[in-house]
C-alpha cells in the first residue's frame, strides 16, 4: 500500500482543476495554485510542462499512484495493439479501486482503496484485498455481507455528484457490480478533459 504523499486537494490547486469533481475540492474557493507564490502569474507553458501536467492529471486522477506504478501501466499498454492512449485509461478503469468508485461504493478514489485493504470486498466470490487487482470483462465484485451497512458506503450510493458509467452495471440492493467492457476514453466520465494523447507524448520523449 502507498502512502499518501500529499494532501489529497492539493492537486487540484496545483491544476487549478476541480478533478474529481467535488464540492468539497478547495479551488472552489481559491482557484489560485498553492503555496507562498501560488497568486503570481502563471508563466506560459512549453511543450514539455503541457504534456508534463497532463500526466500528473490522470496519474493525480487515481489516486495514490506512485509514478514507478503508473509508468508500468503505460508500459503495458503500449505493448496492446491500438491507441496507446486509449489503452492505458482502459488499463486504469480496470483496475479494482476504480471499479469500487465508479460503482458508487465509496464516495472517492482515495476511500475505494482503504475499503479494499480493509477486506470489505469479494471479485468473484472471494476476498480481495489488492487495490491494484486487474478485474476483466465480465468480473462481478461485491461488498462484504457484514459491511453492507458501513455509513460509508451509505452516502456514496446517495451522492448526487457522479453517476454509475455505462461499462459498469450495478445493483445497490445487492451490493454488486459488474465491470461489463473495457471502456474507451469517451466512455469515461471524467470531470474535466483528460488528455491521454499528451501521456503518450510525454513518455516517448522521457
Amino acid at each position: 500500500m502507498t502512502k499518501r504523499t500529499a494532501a489529497k486537494h492539493k492537486i487540484d490547486r496545483r491544476m487549478g482543476e476541480n478533478i474529481w469533481g467535488r464540492p468539497k475540492s478547495p479551488v472552489n474557493r481559491r482557484e489560485y495554485g498553492p503555496g507562498q507564490h501560488g497568486q503570481r502569474r502563471k508563466a506560459k507553458l512549453s511543450d514539455f510542462g503541457i504534456q508534463l501536467r497532463a500526466k500528473q492529471k490522470l496519474k493525480g486522477y487515481y489516486g495514490d499512484l506512485t509514478e514507478k506504478q503508473f509508468r508500468r501501466i503505460f508500459a503495458e499498454a503500449e505493448r496492446i495493439r491500438g491507441d496507446s492512449g486509449e489503452k492505458l485509461v482502459g488499463l486504469l478503469e480496470s483496475r479494482l479501486d476504480a471499479l469500487i468508485y465508479r460503482a458508487k461504493f465509496v464516495p472517492t478514489i482515495f476511500a475505494a482503496r482503504q475499503f479494499i485493504n480493509h477486506g470489505h470486498i469479494r471479485v468473484n466470490g472471494r476476498k480481495v484485498n489488492i487495490a491494484s487487482y486487474r478485474l476483466n470483462e465480465g468480473d462481478t465484485v461485491e461488498v462484504r455481507e457484514k459491511s453492507k451497512q458501513i455509513p460509508l458506503v451509505l452516502e456514496a450510493i446517495a451522492l448526487a455528484e457522479r453517476d454509475v458509467p455505462e461499462y459498469v452495471s450495478v445493483d445497490h440492493s445487492k451490493m454488486s457490480a459488474t465491470f461489463v467492457r473495457i471502456p474507451s476514453v469517451s466512455d469515461v466520465p471524467f470531470p474535466v478533459i483528460m488528455e491521454p494523447n499528451l501521456v503518450v507524448e510525454f513518455y516517448a520523449k522521457n
